[in-house]
């Protein structure tokens, strides 16, 4: 069995207070894009998880051992990673994987969610790659129509960045917006984003509130939004908690031609708004 697991940006993230269980509330659209870890599950003597040339902690070997310890007893299975999103650049590779694998389980194993959240904000969001307002710490999960085709340039950064230094680095900043500006910002783009418009026809509200946290502790992403900005980009901002900076284009051709200019090795060109 093979299955794509598409990497995903926040088109927008708004950043909230601290809650008791010490994750912040946040805001956010999120949007699969055609960008995708190809994961090959095969039958096995036993449970293996393996993602070649990656080294550390493997999200998806936790998931499918949540899966186990929540009763699933579907056969043993090797999960072979073909790693194609960047490592740590705010694109949710290994949530992606992670939630690919829960997605086994589907039908069998009871609130997958609940063991979604338990594995990381982002992968609940995951078990159903679409386009996305984003609430709660990333539990809330509120499906919104697709949005019109459109181009993206990605520019990540070799060295990646940790998502907990980031928040951390916004706490010190006193980064982050009151529950009543959250709200408001979430009315305001289920409006604007709710009939299945352009991104490029709302710029206006696309901002990440973690940006400016990114960019003190990595100083040289500011490059890449400028470049971004001068190849023509109707908007430039980091994804996530980065380090991956982003620019929207009207299409395909004009993100060619934006990254052409751009003149960058590790460019990446693709699709927003649709699962890779």
């Amino acid at each position: 069995m093979l299955i794509r697991a598409p990497a995903k940006l926040n088109l927008c993230l708004y950043l909230g207070g601290r809650r008791p269980d010490d994750m912040h509330e946040l805001c956010s659209l999120f949007e699969p894009i055609g960008l995708h870890d190809l994961i090959d599950v095969t039958p096995a003597q036993r449970d293996e998880v393996c993602s070649p040339g990656l080294d550390g902690e493997n999200l998806a070997k936790r998931a499918l051992g949540a899966l186990r310890e929540g009763g699933w007893s579907g056969d043993p299975v090797q999960v072979r990673i073909d790693k194609r999103i960047p490592v740590a650049a705010g694109l949710g590779g290994g949530s992606a994987d992670a939630a690919a694998v829960l997605r086994l389980a589907r039908g069998e194993v009871g609130d997958l969610a609940r063991i979604a959240l338990e594995l990381g904000a982002d992968v609940p969001s995951q078990l159903d790659p679409a386009f996305a307002l984003v609430g709660g710490a990333g539990e809330v999960v509120e499906r919104l129509p697709d949005p019109e085709t459109h181009g993206l340039v990605l520019l990540p950064d070799p060295a990646g960045l940790s998502t907990a230094e980031v928040f951390a680095e916004a706490d010190r900043l006193g980064l982050g917006r009151d529950g009543h500006e959250l709200e408001g910002l979430r009315s305001r783009l289920r409006e604007a984003a709710g009939g299945g418009a352009s991104p490029l026809a709302y710029s206006g509200l696309l901002h990440n509130d973690l940006e400016a946290a990114a960019l003190s502790l990595r100083p040289s992403i500011g490059d890449a939004l400028t470049a971004l900005r001068e190849a023509g980009a109707a908007a430039a901002l980091v994804t996530g908690s980065g380090p991956t900076a982003f620019g929207l284009f009207a299409g395909l051709d004009e993100a060619r031609q934006a990254a052409a200019a751009i003149d960058c090795d590790d460019a990446i060109v693709c699709e927003g708004g649709r699962a890779g």
